[in-house]
């Protein structure tokens, strides 16, 4: 493997940076995924400051990032919208605004299969089959393909009224869901013989940034540009969960824990929050907030196979890695010259992948991200120590109260708490969110 690192020079400005927008608030709004406006190539960085305080951080960077080799994966033409491992995290796939979709040898470093000439503009998402076998691509020439892993021929395409912004696979491989700029609406379909099984119109007040299927494979979540959570169930044929109130600003991406109990949302709020589907406990108190992981708007979310981490990528250029038990940032890995578009993550929580604007991907090597000074100085700092639920009698990382009460009860149990004081709000989290 490569061993690289890289330190990046943050300075603040206080224009607003090319490739934003402002919102109709004059809040600063990025150009996302679904938004076709042309945007400048990102600045130059500044020269690195010479003082001693700040050599002092750029030595503790250096440390830091020394310990996280990566590679870049060049191949791409254009902006990368969605990255995924499969095969055993021995191959990653990806899909960019070129117009092609890539499989990617993970040891070679370079793609192994290509799917191109057929989406006639950007493609928006990319998603695989559990098996491996197929793969879904959503795109802005409003249609939605499925494409042999092996031969990598086309197999169907179904049109849509409007661009499509985003696509995702039952988790049983049985259906595909869609959504729709076109009077924002969300489509189910077959997926082997691409027959509609469901259209749902109107769904949300503005454009779908993100829908998915929950792991039991009977409702879809979906988010939106209008701050709203939604969750469609395909039995009743209605919105069976609505969540008005939990972004301050659109919501661009969601996930669920492998077991469908806990829902992560990522929004332009430069935050993200975890919510406790399954008992509907959201209803009685807020959901965990996480936050102070980013300078900008967050792109991007993943829960690990085990929930313990969750990893989001964000318009700061940052991936940033999250441990859900204490409900606060671990690490900050910087290098892409461009945002973040997508992440994902190992089963095995040693490599993370990262999507960006600048064209390429990433894979980073976080194996001994646990033994990084930063990592343990802010374990130490926030005053925390492995403990045991007294619930679910696993081990978390408790973190010490603001009134010396020491929490005994990790995350997830929390979140299933029907008291609401009994849930905390994470440490440095604005009273606003």
């Amino acid at each position: 493997m490569m061993n690289h690192f890289n330190t990046n020079y943050e300075t603040t400005q206080s224009r607003v940076p090319h490739g934003r927008a402002l919102t109709a608030e004059g809040a600063e709004r990025p150009v996302g995924r679904g938004d076709r406006t042309s945007i400048p190539a990102p600045r130059r960085a500044q020269a690195p400051p010479t003082d001693r305080r700040s050599l002092c951080r750029i030595r503790s960077a250096v440390t830091a990032f020394a310990r996280i080799h990566f590679k870049i994966l060049r191949g791409h033409s254009d902006t990368v919208s969605s990255c995924h491992f499969c095969f055993e995290d021995r191959k990653i796939l990806s899909c960019s605004y070129d117009r092609t979709v890539k499989l990617w040898d993970v040891e070679k470093d370079f793609p192994i299969q290509v799917f191109e000439e057929e989406h006639t503009a950007p493609i928006s998402e990319c998603n695989l089959t559990p098996d491996d076998r197929r793969v879904v691509t959503s795109s802005y020439d409003n249609t939605v393909k499925t494409w042999d892993m092996e031969t990598g021929k086309m197999l169907w395409t179904v049109e849509h009224e409007g661009i499509v912004t985003s696509c995702n696979i039952s988790c049983d491989g049985r259906y595909v869901v869609s959504g729709s700029d076109k009077e924002n609406t969300i489509y189910v379909f077959d997926a082997v013989s691409a027959t509609a099984v469901s259209h749902i119109q109107g769904h949300h007040k503005s454009t779908i940034t993100r829908c998915c299927f929950h792991p039991d494979n009977q409702r879809v979540t979906s988010v939106s540009y209008d701050k709203i959570i939604k969750l469609w169930d395909m039995t009743t044929r209605s919105t069976s969960i609505t969540i008005n109130e939990g972004h301050s600003n659109a919501i661009s991406d969601c996930c669920f824990t492998s077991n469908g109990r806990y829902l992560c949302t990522a929004s332009w709020d430069k935050s993200l929050k975890i919510w406790d589907i399954k008992t509907g406990e959201f209803r009685c108190h807020e959901p965990v907030s996480l936050s102070q992981g980013h300078e900008g708007s967050v792109s991007s979310c993943l829960f690990s196979q085990d929930a313990s981490l969750v990893v989001s990528g964000g318009y700061d250029k940052t991936i940033a890695i999250w441990d859900t038990e204490a409900g606060c940032k671990k690490l900050s890995l910087k290098g892409h010259w461009d945002w973040v578009t997508d992440v994902a993550m190992s089963k095995n929580k040693k490599w993370i992948l990262s999507a960006s604007k600048d064209s390429t991907l990433r894979l980073w090597n976080i194996e001994k991200m646990d033994h990084i000074p930063s990592v343990t100085e802010s374990r130490k700092a926030s005053g925390s120590k492995i403990a045991q639920c007294e619930e679910c009698e696993k081990p978390f990382l408790c973190l010490q109260r603001s009134d010396s009460e020491m929490i005994s009860r990790c995350v997830f149990c929390r979140l299933s708490s029907p008291v609401r004081q009994i849930l905390p709000l994470p440490p440095a989290v604005s009273p606003d969110l």
